[in-house]
């Protein structure tokens, strides 16, 4: 997509952005202002959730969900035991998740390859990078970067 928020060629086979639902699990209410901003300019729509508790429940009322974005430490129930939540719902097994957090090395990197996760975008969010690495997830391409 260029500045002007036309898509160009090399954007045609990308699915229709505007008809994405993206829910965002994230505790600090900056990191999710900011990140809600970014899927808004790529028309992206954004639903929030605080913490991971009850998330499976919360994501069965959306009646459309193409990608979730889970940050790593959360009260309550963090990323992981959410995630488990997820993987083991009918409806949300096939739902990308991509683990968001301030705890970005290698170690955790691995660690939520090996939890399951479905990618892996280490804060502080780079804003110029976000609306690619969002791009390409939805086009079925991993992202994992620190």
């Amino acid at each position: 997509m260029n500045m002007a928020g036309a898509f160009t060629e090399k954007d045609s086979h990308n699915i229709e952005l505007q008809d994405v639902t993206v829910l965002v699990v994230e505790d600090n209410v900056s990191n999710f202002v900011l990140i809600a901003r970014l899927l808004g300019y790529l028309g992206i729509h954004c639903e929030w959730k605080t913490s991971g508790y009850e998330v499976v429940e919360y994501a069965d009322l959306l009646p459309k969900l193409d990608l979730i974005l889970m940050d790593i430490r959360l009260p309550y129930e963090d990323g992981y035991e959410a995630l488990k939540k997820i993987r083991s719902s009918p409806r949300l097994t096939s739902i990308p998740v991509i683990a968001i957090t301030a705890e970005a090395s290698m170690e955790q990197m691995q660690k939520a390859h090996a939890a399951g996760f479905d990618g892996f975008i280490g804060k502080p969010i780079n804003p110029d990078r976000f609306p690619e690495q969002i791009q390409q997830i939805l086009n079925g391409e991993p992202v994992w970067e620190l």
